[in-house]
């Protein structure tokens, strides 16, 4: 498992305590096991740790300012604001990377987590998204 440290939980307690869940939840059953059973028990985890979360959620996709009928469909949004996207795989790809940042994107959200339960050591990204910093990188260049 990735180690955890003092500063991220510091920089970003919710993330960090989200990740926390996800290495209890690798912990207790391995890997192995299909997404579905990860996602079930990683609501169970976030419910006994007071993580606030929505599971399934539905991620409207726009073109142009109008939404499009194909939309995304997160594993969880935590705190209203962080998507998490579990994988239970093993290894994670660009493509699974790909599909994180797209779903950023599409939605606004600035943060998200990519978690995968299917390697032997489970597998973390944060992602941040700013678009502020994005906006003045390219008007830099």
């Amino acid at each position: 498992m990735k180690s955890a440290d003092n500063t991220g939980s510091q920089r970003d307690p919710e993330t960090f305590a989200i990740i926390g869940a996800a290495m209890e939840v690798h912990r207790e059953l391995g890997h192995g096991f299909l997404e579905a059973v990860y996602q079930e028990a990683m609501a169970l985890e976030m419910t006994a740790r007071k993580i606030p979360f929505q599971r399934e959620v539905p991620l409207p996709v726009c073109y142009k300012g109008q939404k499009l009928a194909t939309s995304y469909r997160a594993d969880f949004v935590c705190h209203e604001s962080v998507l998490v996207e579990l994988k239970a795989i093993g290894q994670l790809s660009g493509a699974d990377e790909a599909q994180v940042i797209n779903e950023m994107k599409a939605t606004g959200m600035q943060r998200a987590l990519l978690v995968n339960f299917g390697a032997p050591s489970l597998e973390y990204k944060r992602r941040v998204f700013n678009l502020r910093e994005s906006a003045k990188s390219a008007e830099e260049k």
